[in-house]
Parts: structure tokens; C-alpha cells; sequence
């Protein structure tokens, strides 16, 4: 079984900060690609940020100097760290994996966690 856990989302004002986490279960770091994606109401998902199997990051433009991603190899957790928070960045989080180096693309992956709600209020 491939588990991936969500915590760390909840509602604050703009401005403010969260670090939203995945546990993952059943999956390795090490060997593949993981990330974070986002949805909106009436949006479709969309990429946040990816790291790859060397480490390498990914942001889309939107939360470039305002979120890192980042990970605890050991623990098999990876990490969102959120600053500056703006209203459009309301939306729920979700976790995801892919084995092997991939595209910061939701298509690209393939085990996703439930989600977490981020709302930011102005």
C-alpha cells in the first residue's frame, strides 16, 4: 500500500504563514519525484512546486519567493512551506508522487494524498 497524508492546512490572514506536510508510506523518496498541486473552486488543479530525485525544485511563477518545498528523506515527508499568503493562494493542497524524474505537471503523477484546505482570508 502507497499512503500519502496531508496535514498543516487551516485558515489565516493574508500575509501570514503555514507549513503544510505529507507522510508518505509504501514510497521512497529516494527513487522518484514528488510535489505539490493546488485546486480552486471553478480552477483546474495546477502544479505549486516539485522537487526530483536529485533535489532539484520546481515553482510555478505564482509562489516563487514565497513557498519552498522541501524534504526529509530519512522520514520520508515532504514539506510546504508557505509565506506571504495571499487570498488567491485559497485553495486545497494536495500531495503527490511519481516514481522516477517527472514533470512538475499533475498529469505527470500518479499517487496523490486527500488534501488539505489553505484559505487566506484579505
Amino acid at each position: 500500500q502507497v499512503q500519502l497524508v496531508e496535514s498543516g492546512g487551516g485558515s489565516v490572514q493574508s500575509g501570514g504563514s503555514l507549513r503544510l506536510s505529507c507522510a508518505a508510506s509504501g514510497y521512497t523518496f529516494n527513487h522518484g519525484s514528488m510535489g505539490w498541486f493546488r485546486q480552486a473552486p471553478g480552477k483546474e488543479r495546477e502544479a505549486v512546486a516539485c522537487i526530483d530525485s536529485y533535489g532539484s525544485t520546481n515553482y510555478v511563477d505564482s509562489v516563487k519567493g514565497r513557498f519552498t518545498i522541501s524534504q526529509d528523506r530519512a522520514k520520508n515527508r515532504l514539506y510546504l512551506q508557505m509565506n506571504s499568503l495571499k487570498p488567491e493562494d485559497t485553495a486545497i493542497y494536495y500531495c503527490a508522487a511519481a516514481y522516477g524524474n517527472r514533470w512538475c505537471s499533475p498529469s505527470e503523477y500518479h499517487l496523490w494524498g486527500q488534501g488539505t484546505q489553505v484559505t487566506v482570508s484579505s
